[in-house]
């Protein structure tokens, strides 16, 4: 598998899927080569539910392996060892490509996710995308350099983790600043140094915040937004219609945030 050597590292030990005959392969096993697949934990079929493209039709392709670990991360399940996913299906990006071709209609963007899908080198992956028409996109905490042709980089800078690079703040097209206390708010801001005036800034709730309503978190946003009408109030609306769960490829195990139970699901 070609790739960042933390992406590489993350999947040390864990249950791969994807060699000629469908084997179940130990990833310890695994040699980079010239043939790039990638390590693919869920992928569905549903619409974008926060930042500019919110409600827009798109493919997700979540990738697995993340070394920031955020402690109030919805996707622990990339990442946190208590839940690992029996296995993860190593595909190609022509393997991938047919997916998106097959489970989604002509029109739809593609996200790639996860996880932390800069950490591999996706041209392959973009371009087998590109052939079929359509825009690509990718979230990212921007850790590493950016490969291959991305239409639309959502960055969602962790600063109390691995900041991102300088290089890929100024390629966001949009900026997601988590917020779980107050103070995060500045400190995201405080990672974006060479933004482009253009980029769009969200201050989005963290999950378990915006689910109970802490209005600490929900009012320092409100007065964030009314200081600095850059920035802009975000929310994760697919959440409120479980839009995801609809597909049948989306992983539905129950996995708390950060891998918390404390912090709920």
């Amino acid at each position: 598998m070609a790739g960042h050597p933390a992406a590489e590292g993350a999947l040390k030990g864990l249950k791969v899927e994807g060699s000629k005959d469908n084997a179940v392969l130990d990833s310890s096993t695994l040699r980079p080569s010239t043939s790039t697949k990638y390590p693919v934990y869920e992928r569905f079929y549903t619409w974008q539910g926060e930042g500019v493209h919110l409600g827009r039709a798109a493919y997700f392709i979540r990738l697995y392996g993340c070394p920031q670990h955020c402690p109030w991360c919805d996707s622990a399940g990339t990442w946190h060892p208590d839940y690992r996913p029996a296995a993860v299906g190593l595909l190609s990006a022509e393997a991938l490509a047919q997916a998106v071709a097959q489970e989604s209609p002509d029109g739809a963007v593609v996200i790639i996710t996860g996880g932390e899908p800069i950490l591999f080198d996706l041209g392959p992956l973009t371009d087998a995308l590109h052939a079929l028409g359509r825009r690509v996109h990718i979230e990212t905490s921007g850790i590493a350099p950016l490969r291959g042709e991305i239409d639309w980089v959502t960055l969602s800078p962790k600063p109390t983790q691995k900041w991102p690079l300088p290089e890929v703040v100024a390629r966001a097209n949009e900026v997601k600043i988590i917020v779980h206390e107050p103070q995060d708010i500045a400190a995201g801001l405080g990672t974006l140094d060479g933004l482009r005036e253009d980029a769009v800034i969200w201050l989005h709730p963290e999950w378990s915040r915006a689910r109970e309503r802490d209005m600490a978190v929900l009012n320092a946003i409100t007065e964030a937004v009314k200081a600095n009408p850059r920035l802009r109030a975000g929310y994760q609306m697919h959440k409120l219609y479980r839009a995801d769960d609809l597909d049948e490829h989306s992983d539905k195990r129950l996995i708390p945030l950060g891998g918390n139970e404390g912090l709920g699901y």
